[in-house]
């Protein structure tokens, strides 16, 4: 377990003098709510908040120290406090320094990156992993540069594999996170134009996430390499790595691969899953054919790591309460399809085909804004609008860029009486009211930006788990 001693040596500190520095830490927490007895609050400046107004909160509730700017009057005791130069950069050298502590074996870990299909894939890995080792995984969202380090801070000496996830809005963001992590194995999903406005070309997006597959250690050290055999982008990346290459894909081409895909709507997918001359019936419970991808993904990780078919086709088939996509009950006995956590015009695609496999009632699309496409930003939409008035019934289209989205539906023959154009979530709740019938299907997708989840809380009563989440 870490100690104060670990804290001190880790960001290059003094504890308080008051503390044993023996004194061990139960967890590290940046929400002084989530706090409990013998944790360690963590002041970090955000967006909305700034932790340093809540660090006599969280010692109320039990922390033993927290850790805070040098320069900030903080009101607490100051034998509670840790001062440092920057909270943010203590908190990343203190990961670093923890997970250095764990020696390769027992430890192996796994970081998955790309534009989309991330968090589904973690999970996944992470439910096939853990049928043979003691698994670590990133809780929620958390891959960015606070919750890649807080994930590092949870490992124990019993855990055997960490499967990590890796977002990035610019480059060198990788890099810095698998400095700190130390991957054996990367996984990449695909490249798409997610942050293309932040980073300008698509070659820089692929180059950012090819950072994962630059800090893999060679074959002979263990790195594995697991990329997707149906996106050139990925395969390029192929020569810039010297650890074993494992592919996944759609055609016999690929290492592991998959043929005869079908979906069952909420009842999930199946699929035949091929390796070498061995063949396996899969039923997941993953939602869309696209979701056979993530499955080869997880099963690709569990075979680099030396688990057998028959195990890796039991942990695809289990049920999880933790992937991306979540099935609400809504108003009226409808089913509401949360997606709302990130949108690129990959996955918002992808979303619009497993809204057409529905057809037990009405489907309508709930469409926000899609974010950070650059010059392409209108054709996208436009591509999108074209798709979702074939196959809603009733389009909400919400924020400036969505009116692409209900114009090229209109052309392409959706009811402009069934079409509406909405400025915010709260506009788009109230037209929801009107358009919701007896089991109606809602497609709920937009970018992080448009904050979506308002309108499934709206109508759910269920607040999603979506902050925090890089592409």
């Amino acid at each position: 377990m870490i100690t104060l001693h670990d804290i001190s040596l880790g960001i290059g500190a003094q504890p308080p003098q008051t503390v044993a520095l023996d004194r061990v830490v139960h967890h590290f927490e940046i929400d002084s709510r989530q706090v409990e007895r013998d944790d360690v609050f963590i002041a970090l400046p955000g967006e909305r908040a700034d932790g340093h107004d809540y660090v006599s909160q969280a010692l109320a509730r039990g922390a033993l120290v927290a850790i805070v700017r040098k320069d900030r009057a903080v009101m607490a005791p100051e034998e509670k406090l840790i001062r440092v130069d920057d909270v943010l950069t203590a908190l990343q050298k203190l990961g670093a320094y923890w997970r250095a502590k764990f020696p390769t074996p027992p430890l192996r870990v796994i970081a998955v990156t790309g534009s989309i299909g991330k968090t589904t894939t973690k999970e996944l890995a992470a439910q096939i992993l853990a049928l043979r080792f003691n698994t670590l995984k990133n809780e929620g969202n958390l891959n960015n540069e606070i919750g890649v380090p807080l994930t590092l801070l949870n490992l124990r000496p019993y855990h055997e594999r960490a499967v990590i996830e890796m977002g990035m809005y610019l480059r060198g963001e990788i890099a810095s996170y698998c400095q700190w992590a130390r991957p054996h194995v990367g996984v990449l999903t695909m490249i798409g134009p997610v942050h293309l406005e932040r980073l300008g070309t698509m070659e820089n997006i692929a180059l950012a996430k090819r950072e994962l597959i630059d800090a893999l250690p060679a074959a002979a050290d263990g790195g594995i390499a697991i990329l997707n055999n149906d996106d050139p982008r990925v395969m390029e990346m192929a020569a810039h790595t010297r650890a074993r290459i494992i592919t996944y894909g759609l055609t016999s081409a690929a290492d592991v691969w998959a043929d005869d895909i079908e979906s069952h709507g909420l009842d999930g997918i199946s699929f035949r899953l091929h390796h070498g001359d061995g063949a396996w019936m899969v039923h997941a419970p993953l939602l869309g054919q696209h979701s056979a991808q993530t499955a080869l993904r997880a099963a690709a990780v569990g075979w680099g790591e030396g688990m057998n078919w028959e195990d890796i086709v039991e942990g695809l088939s289990q049920r999880t309460d933790q992937l991306r996509l979540s099935v609400l009950d809504g108003p009226h006995h409808s089913i509401v399809l949360d997606d709302s956590y990130n949108a690129s015009p990959e996955s918002t695609m992808a979303a619009l085909n497993l809204l057409a496999q529905l057809s037990d009632g009405p489907r309508v699309a709930v469409l926000g804004d899609m974010l950070e496409l650059g010059e392409d930003e209108e054709k996208a939409h436009r591509e999108i609008g074209c798709r979702a008035g074939i196959v809603a019934a009733y389009l909400v289209c919400v924020g400036p860029r969505a009116k692409w989205i209900a114009e090229e539906a209109i052309a392409c023959g959706a009811k402009k009486s069934n079409v509406v154009c909405v400025t915010n979530n709260a506009e788009a709740l109230d037209a929801l009211k009107r358009i919701i019938r007896e089991k109606s299907v809602i497609l709920i997708k937009g970018s992080r930006g448009m904050v979506m989840e308002e309108i499934v809380q709206g109508l759910t009563g269920v607040q999603s788990a979506h902050f925090g989440h890089k592409g």
